[in-house]
């Protein structure tokens, strides 16, 4: 992917940096993934979701260019097009394919979480820092589960939260555009982060009832 990007439009120092760290880190989680699962074979789901990390990888890369060259818009946002249009693909192939595991639904989930947050820093550069929280949202949501136990955990199927987590790429690449009025892009973006909140915080409400339901049954 770095390498088409830098035969084409081209890539500086911080683009090949951050591709190359991008693709290192899947490498890194994947090779550690496969080997706590015991999964023997990676799976044609799998695959179709490495290609969008590799996408997403490429945005990054684009994205960090941005910030010292004009960015190739157009080419960024067909990587992210193809990327979301992807999403919808990998699933289905391991549903068909018999293939869905705990490994294969925690790659599709952090493939789409580093896809909105590097559009999110590529469209704050032109709405606003304040964007950067629905990149962010999931990851500050992770880490307050390691500092609060009761934060961690599954929880209840809820097909909205697949909706809104749509909402949130195919939003962001199309303020990527910017072929809509600034005012209108502001406006769309901060209604998905709305949503967003709404979708992050059902859960945590969720998990906190649970929390109390079992300190009001321990004691």
């Amino acid at each position: 992917m770095l390498a088409v990007l830098s035969g084409t439009v081209g890539l500086g120092t911080a683009g090949w940096a951050i591709g190359l760290v991008s693709g290192l880190v899947t490498y890194v989680a994947l090779e550690y993934g496969l080997q706590r699962s015991g999964a023997e074979a990676f799976g044609a789901a799998n695959w179709v979701t490495q290609t969008r990390a590799a996408l997403a990888g490429g945005v990054a890369a684009l994205t960090a260019d941005s910030f010292t060259r004009p960015a190739p818009i157009a080419v960024l946002c067909l990587l992210a097009a193809v990327a979301l249009a992807l999403d919808a693909v990998d699933g289905q192939i391991a549903r068909r394919t018999a293939g869905c595991t705990p490994l294969g639904a925690r790659f599709d989930m952090e493939a789409d979480a580093w896809l909105i947050l590097v559009l999110s820093v590529f469209v704050a550069e032109s709405v606003g820092p304040w964007v950067l929280a629905i990149g962010l949202m999931r990851y500050v949501i992770g880490f307050a589960g390691w500092l609060v136990p009761w934060l961690r955990g599954p929880v209840p199927p809820r097909y909205w939260r697949k909706v809104v987590a749509a909402m949130q790429g195919v939003t962001l690449a199309v303020a990527a555009t910017g072929l809509l009025p600034l005012a209108v892009t502001t406006t769309v973006v901060a209604i998905a982060l709305l949503f967003l909140v709404e979708s992050f915080g059902s859960e945590v409400l969720w998990r906190w009832r649970r929390q109390s339901l079992r300190v009001a049954v321990s004691s």
